[in-house]
């Protein structure tokens, strides 16, 4: 029988113990059923009972969590399920290191910040390179992260303007069969990115930036025979792009810009023979300095909880 173990914390502060306890201290029961263990609570004191490692998890977290408070971070009820998956991963990680750095303030004074670990790494490859590859299942945060530093480099003046892409079919971009015109025909492709956006400005500010060109969102075709300078471009669903279409796009990258090229290689739709220019950019480009790859797993999704299982289910049935 496996021997329980016993740990109490102390919460000097009164305002943000009850943050980080949540109200009726729901985040607490978060962690009680994420962890594994018991929480009970009297005041600011805390003691937490169960197996010994699970017991550490979820002190280390808590502790962590409530200096993070202290320090002017924004607490959410979702950093309770990030979190522990971290500390399960890497026990000495820093959750400072990670949760701080932030990313950008939407309209909504919403804090956008790297909620893994392959998350931070992915905005500090950005911030590094002129060229990063996102790769990895959906959910993990790879096109929002991007528009995020996309945003963020616009506001500070680090580039002139935003060009956000993707192939607009999976299959070629043939849109004749769609009713309406031509702009009728792509918009439901560049849905998600007109989302991003306006998540993080506003959809006012969002559609003027649009109007006055400073933001622009076009399908990849719209990309051949341009030069993009002194901009951030961002290629999205790159697995749908063939071997032409990525050369294409990568070669259009001029002076003083940055370039996002993401996408999931488990999820390529092009008809067969056609291959996936994402993943022959993988085989091909992997030592040019100034190129980055970045992968993602199931465990940085951060959507719903259960899209990580949908994620997990799919890949024991392959």
């Amino acid at each position: 029988m496996t021997q329980e173990h016993s740990c109490n914390l102390h919460f000097e502060d009164n305002d943000y113990a009850s943050r980080l306890f949540g109200d009726l201290n729901r985040n607490l029961q978060t962690v009680e059923k994420a962890a594994g263990v018991k929480i009970n609570v009297r005041g600011n004191d805390v003691n937490i009972v169960g197996d010994e490692h699970e017991v550490k998890l979820a002190s280390d977290l808590l502790k962590q969590l409530y200096s993070l408070i202290g320090k002017g971070y924004p607490l959410y009820s979702s950093d309770f399920a990030f979190g522990l998956r971290i500390l399960e991963s890497t026990p000495s990680a820093s959750l400072d290191k990670i949760f701080l750095d932030k990313v950008y303030v939407t309209t909504q004074h919403r804090v956008i910040s790297p909620k893994t670990k392959n998350q931070k790494t992915y905005i500090d490859a950005i911030r590094q390179h002129d060229i990063v590859f996102g790769i990895g299942p959906a959910g993990t945060g790879k096109t929002y992260l991007a528009v995020a530093m996309a945003v963020s480099a616009l506001v500070n003046n680090q580039v002139r303007s935003i060009i956000l892409t993707r192939p607009a079919v999976e299959a070629g971009e043939k849109l004749g069969f769609l009713p309406g015109d031509l702009a009728q025909k792509v918009n439901p492709y560049l849905r998600p990115l007109h989302d991003a956006l306006n998540d993080m400005l506003g959809p006012e500010k969002s559609s003027d930036l649009i109007e006055r060109g400073v933001i622009e969102i076009a399908p990849l075709a719209f990309m051949r025979g341009r030069t993009l300078s002194n901009a951030f471009v961002i290629l999205d669903e790159a697995q749908n792009t063939t071997k032409e279409q990525m050369k294409m796009f990568l070669t259009r990258i001029g002076f003083d810009s940055l370039a996002v090229v993401t996408g999931d290689s488990t999820q390529v739709d092009l008809p067969i023979p056609k291959h996936s220019g994402l993943l022959e950019a993988k085989r091909i480009l992997q030592n040019i300095d100034g190129i980055r790859f970045c992968s993602f797993s199931k465990e940085d999704v951060v959507r719903h909880p259960l899209v990580q299982k949908i994620i997990e289910a799919y890949e024991k049935r392959k």
